[in-house]
């Protein structure tokens, strides 16, 4: 057995289930995001449901999976598919040089580099390789892809990078604590399994905003999805699809979209979509016929019982509002940071729970809270001496796959110097 399971991309995992449900597109999103081929086959009616060896339309066993060796499971968890993927793993040490916590694109890069470089390094992934940068369709302004590439497919290419390295990966494991004491940056996941090492990065990434509508955690995975909704493109054709969000992430998923569904509608509470998006994506939105921009506007309505029906969205100066019917709204309007764990661990972050790293911890010229060595804090390191952080979860960082990339990059470089200085 190889030190990470390979993707096998000959694997095509048949989904059967019922529009607008939110278990089937939490399994579709997670092998979207893992890049391996799947089919949807909706179940439109009782006899269909039946024909699959489930009651009704309704029933619980849904969703059902069936992979191409036979096996059959009836409304699995992310764990059970992954661990019939073979890619659920136990850590294989006792202690680790390097720790990494999230695999977007900035743990990637942390692991390709730390692992290169000769540190036993793991990964740990509480749900599925590349972060948000996985669910995005295209990305066309990363440096040496011309022609751009898929999230999905760029982040594969680097899970594959870091494992040939060495790296160990474990996903769909969820840190919840972190202890630090001299030498020793241990983290305990929601399973009860103990990650010990020397050092440790940070790089969990973000969690997109909610629109704090009621009714919204119901319709979650059910006509209102969180992020450029790559998985779902496919089965937007000829609908009126929405996108809430000003930024990249929002105006990728648009042209995406345009593709298949018959009109697309930006929904930004900005005047205009010029500060926030990169010029080639403006240019490109204002040029494609079937993709439009309400500016100023915001949703302030969900509307559907078991799944979304319409919305509701105001204009912000006028106070006008309107009702359309629509079973697709995707929402990309930035995020707050994964490190629910770091204030009971005491590690400093700003007001929006940033990680603070560096030259920021500098109050003045007082000394960072918990500092206990000579030194200053490195470019990238919290407050807690060999704990680094970097990609959307620290403070003060670009907003960009690329950034994220070279802050994984950079940070391994202080590792090393954190180590041959202990």
């Amino acid at each position: 057995m190889t030190n990470e399971p390979q993707q096998n991309h000959q694997i095509r995992v048949k989904i059967y289930g019922r529009s607008g449900s939110a278990s089937a597109y939490a399994i579709r999103d997670f092998l979207q995001r893992s890049d391996v081929p799947f089919e949807w086959i909706e179940l439109k009616d009782d006899e269909q449901a039946r024909a699959i060896g489930v009651q009704d339309v309704q029933h619980a066993k849904l969703p059902v999976c069936a992979f191409p060796d036979g096996t059959r499971m009836e409304c699995p968890t992310i764990r059970q598919i992954t661990e019939k993927l073979g890619w659920f793993r136990d850590p294989s040490r006792s202690e680790y040089d390097l720790a990494i916590y999230g695999a977007g694109p900035a743990g990637l890069s942390a692991a390709v580099y730390g692992a290169s470089e000769g540190l036993k390094t793991v990964v740990v992934e509480r749900w599925a390789v590349g972060g948000q940068a996985a669910s995005s369709p295209k990305i066309e302004n990363y440096l040496g892809f011309p022609a751009g590439i898929s999230g999905a497919e760029l982040t594969e290419r680097a899970r594959e990078q870091a494992c040939k390295f060495g790296a160990e990966i474990l996903l769909a494991r969820e840190g919840v604590r972190g202890e630090f004491s001299t030498g020793k940056r241990v983290g305990y996941l929601a399973d009860g399994t103990k990650i010990v090492a020397r050092t440790a990065i940070c790089a969990t990434g973000i969690r997109y905003h909610r629109l704090g509508l009621p009714n919204e955690e119901e319709l979650i995975g059910a006509g209102v999805y969180y992020g450029a909704g790559a998985s779902e493109a496919s089965f937007c054709g000829g609908e009126h699809v929405y996108l809430v969000g000003g930024g990249n992430s929002a105006a990728q998923a648009s042209l995406h979209f345009s593709a298949v569904a018959r009109k697309v509608m930006m929904i930004v509470r900005d005047d205009t979509l010029k500060e926030s998006v990169s010029a080639y994506l403006v240019d490109r939105i204002y040029s494609t016929k079937n993709v439009e921009v309400l500016t100023n506007t915001e949703v302030v309505a969900l509307i559907g019982n078991r799944s979304l029906e319409a919305i509701t969205f105001r204009n912000r100066k006028t106070g006008e509002e309107q009702t359309v019917k629509t079973r697709w709204l995707f929402v990309c309007i930035g995020g707050s940071p994964h490190a629910e764990w770091a204030a009971e661990a005491g590690v400093v972050r700003d007001q929006a729970g940033y990680l603070v790293t560096g030259p920021d911890l500098f109050n003045g010229s007082h000394t960072p809270p918990n500092w206990p060595l000579d030194r200053s804090p490195y470019y990238l390191e919290t407050n807690i001496p060999g704990l680094f952080a970097a990609g959307d979860v620290r403070h003060g960082s670009v907003k960009r796959c690329a950034s994220a990339v070279g802050e994984g990059a950079m940070a391994v470089t202080f590792v090393h110097r954190y180590l041959a200085s202990g």
